[in-house]
This record gives C-alpha cells, sequence and structure tokens, in this order.
C-alpha cells in the first residue's frame, strides 16, 4: 500500500492555522494580489510586500508554500538527487521548499533555514515541527549566512532572483566554491526569463564547474484545496514549471 503523502495533511494543517480568522475568499483576494506583486511590481518585494499583511502572509503559506514543496519535490526526484544529512536552506521562506528535499532522502536529516523575514521564520519553524524534521529557522542575510561544512546540501529555491547584482554575483562564487568542496548546490527559480534575466549567466557558471541546468513541467497530484484556491485566484495549479542548477558535490 501506498504511505499516504504527507502534503495532503501539512495543508490541511495550514488550513486550521490560517483560516481561522480570514475566510476563503479574503485569502484569494490576497493570493491575486500577491501574484500581480510578483508579475507586474517586483520593486516593491525588496522592500518586504509580500509579507505585508495577514492576507498575504495566508496566501503564501497556503499556496506559493505548498507549490514550492511540490515542484521542488518533483526536482530532486526527476533527478535522483542525494538528500544529505546536513541541508541548509537559503532564503528559506515558509520552510517548505527545503522540507521538500529532506523528506526524499534521511529522515534524520537536519534542516537548517535562513531568511530576512520574521514571520516567515516563525512559519519555517512550524513547518519543520509539523513535518516532523530536525530543524531550525533563524533570521539572516541569506547571502551573507555560513553554509554548512561538506558533505552537505544547499538550497536556494525562488531567492536569487530577489537579490540585487552585487550580492547574486557575490553567492554564486560562494555556490561553486561550495560544491567544488564536496557539498551538493541545487537552484531552483521560476522559469520565465523576465523574472531571471540574470539565469545565462549562472547556467554558463555551472556548466564550467561541471554542473547541469533544466527546465521542468509537471503536473502532480496535489490536495483539492490546494488547486481549488489557485483556481479560484486566476492560477493554473495543476501545472508547475520551473528551472534548476545542480553543482553535485
Amino acid at each position: 500500500m501506498q504511505a499516504p503523502d504527507p502534503l495532503d495533511s501539512f495543508h490541511s494543517a495550514l488550513e486550521a492555522r490560517h483560516l481561522s480568522e480570514l475566510t476563503f475568499a479574503e485569502v484569494r483576494r490576497a493570493l491575486q494580489a500577491l501574484s500581480s506583486l510578483y508579475v507586474e511590481r517586483r520593486e516593491r518585494m525588496a522592500e518586504g510586500a509580500v509579507f505585508d499583511g495577514a492576507g498575504k502572509r495566508a496566501a503564501f503559506a497556503l499556496y506559493y508554500g505548498p507549490m514550492h514543496f511540490l515542484l521542488v519535490r518533483e526536482i530532486v526526484r526527476g533527478l535522483s538527487l542525494h538528500a544529505p544529512r546536513r541541508l541548509l536552506d537559503l532564503g528559506c521562506g515558509t520552510g517548505t521548499a527545503g522540507a521538500a528535499w529532506a523528506l526524499e532522502g534521511d529522515p534524520r536529516a537536519r534542516v537548517e533555514g535562513v531568511d530576512r523575514n520574521g514571520w516567515a521564520v516563525t512559519e519555517a519553524r512550524w513547518t519543520y515541527a509539523r513535518l516532523g524534521l530536525d530543524g531550525r529557522a533563524t533570521r539572516a542575510d541569506a547571502t551573507a549566512a555560513p553554509l554548512p561544512k561538506p558533505p552537505a546540501g544547499i538550497l536556494a529555491a525562488f531567492t536569487v532572483n530577489e537579490l540585487v547584482d552585487e550580492a547574486r554575483r557575490s553567492l554564486l562564487a560562494r555556490l561553486i566554491a561550495a560544491a567544488k568542496a564536496g557539498s551538493t548546490v541545487l537552484v531552483v527559480e521560476p522559469i520565465s526569463r523576465r523574472v531571471t534575466p540574470w539565469w545565462p549567466e549562472w547556467a554558463e557558471a555551472v556548466r564550467a564547474a561541471g554542473g547541469r541546468e533544466d527546465e521542468w513541467r509537471f503536473r502532480p497530484p496535489m490536495p483539492d484545496r490546494l488547486a481549488l484556491l489557485g483556481k479560484a485566484a486566476g492560477l493554473d495549479a495543476r501545472e508547475l514549471t520551473g528551472r534548476s542548477l545542480v553543482l553535485p558535490g
């Protein structure tokens, strides 16, 4: 018998957590505003607008967090990527992307999330505990966070596109050095080239260092309420797209 998907009970717990004081309609409207922010008003993201207000925070937790979980899990499976005993999630958000990678490997894996937003850090701690992971999250700048000693896993999911150019270049050099020292690096970003104009430079550097670049499209099963929220907000929740860079340790 196939084991139940941990995302199902996790998403139910998310709804109980975030819909206690907000209605579904309020979260739907907040998700529409959040989607517009990602696509049309990205200059406000540096100001922390993604988590500005209870509605947007709930929308991110209930929709984008689980979608990031699904996408990272499918990428890790598609690459047959080893999950190390220690995993660092840079710009962890609500912790779902790092949790997805960790759950695919050693159940004793330790996950460490780093994010500059205090609410996201609190939510990531809840995520790790809810999914039964040995994890912690701290508030810090992801670009300056100490990298774990190899061998380890280092994840940057939907983080690099929010950095300024100088910080992005510095992080690339650090990630390549970490991979050369023996850590596995996974970078995941939206497939849109408008959002990631820097991607060709990173992809070329990663390939030169022995890594690989991939683009992905998935239609994985997902919780019904997750799909319903996306559909209600006018988003195609059934198809997941993304691109990845991998540097094997």
